[in-house]
């Protein structure tokens, strides 16, 4: 099955971050201004609160995570559901991380995949197979069966090697830097910035990623406008944790 977690938005993360503050110490900490809310003329840092000025954002534990989990969905996701027949044994279907791309028919391959679990699956033997040229599917389909085990259909993907989540940090944070140095330098009431790093990704991302990728990308401390990186681990929305990594 394939996960639905809904993403919390930005302000209730920052809400979450201040709260978290709040009880370590900063007692009555709370958010006073939105300035990106407001100014209707540029774009802004998203919250003061007392000494901090907070800027969110989020990262992608890969390149493009977001677009291609969409096009993924687009092409498998809810099968399980709509198959015309139970299926009576388990199966786990994984497929390359970039099969599923712009420009295919996805509805042809959701027809394609529910007719093999429907008529085909239930004559494969069990164990391990790799599938290629399925009906409608233009990619390879690694197979698990099990019919022994509690039933169900189950996607997933390969997840590829990447090397570029430093880089693609440091990008993130320079444009976000830029916004905080402008409360650093001419706004006397902050005395702390703050670029508050998201990611719900509970699979594929960590916090010992993120503070590895950050002491690569800025060896000698945080860019210039900043004072503090922090991580929000969204994954599980009521247990935000969050952990200082700069």
């Amino acid at each position: 099955m394939l996960d639905s977690h809904i993403p919390m938005n930005d302000c209730d993360v920052i809400d979450a971050f201040v709260e978290h503050l709040r009880g370590h110490g900063y007692p009555g900490l709370k958010v006073e201004e939105r300035p990106d809310k407001k100014n209707r003329n540029s774009r802004d840092i998203d919250a003061i609160a007392g000494p901090f000025a907070i800027e969110h954002t989020s990262i992608d534990a890969l390149p493009e995570q977001r677009r291609d989990a969409d096009w993924f969905l687009k092409a498998v996701g809810g099968i399980e559901k709509e198959l015309p027949k139970k299926v009576l044994f388990r199966l786990r279907i994984i497929i390359e991380y970039t099969a599923v791309k712009k420009g295919q028919k996805w509805d042809e391959i959701r027809k394609g995949l529910m007719n093999w679990i429907s008529d085909q699956a239930p004559h494969l033997a069990d164990g391990r197979h790799v599938l290629n040229g399925v009906s409608g599917i233009p990619f390879k389909l690694h197979v698990t069966k099990a019919s022994d085990r509690p039933p169900g259909v189950f996607f997933s993907r390969f997840v590829p090697p990447d090397e570029t989540l430093s880089s693609r940090v440091k990008t993130k944070c320079d444009e976000k830097a830029k916004k905080l140095l402008r409360y650093k330098t001419h706004k006397t009431t902050v005395l702390l910035t703050v670029l508050l790093i998201e990611s719900d990704d509970i699979a594929l991302m960590s916090e010992s990623m993120i503070r590895d990728a950050i002491q690569k990308a800025y060896p000698e401390g945080p860019p210039t406008g900043v004072d503090q990186i922090w991580y929000a681990d969204t994954s599980i929305p009521n247990e935000i944790e969050f952990s200082r990594v700069g």
